[in-house]
């Protein structure tokens, strides 16, 4: 569930092995999608307990 206060999108950086970057980029591309809403995708599905 997404807060009102939860709306404004920040900067994370975080620190991933080249080869898993260059994966998920792929993966961002192949499904049409920016790199940070299948980054936040992702993260949204384990913190919810659907990994």
């Amino acid at each position: 569930m997404i807060e009102k206060d939860d709306a404004a999108k920040v900067q994370f950086n975080v620190y991933l092995p080249s080869a898993l970057v260059k994966q998920i980029k792929h993966a961002a591309i192949d499904e049409g999608t920016s790199l940070s809403a299948l980054v936040e995708k992702i993260m949204r599905a384990y913190v919810e307990g659907d990994q």
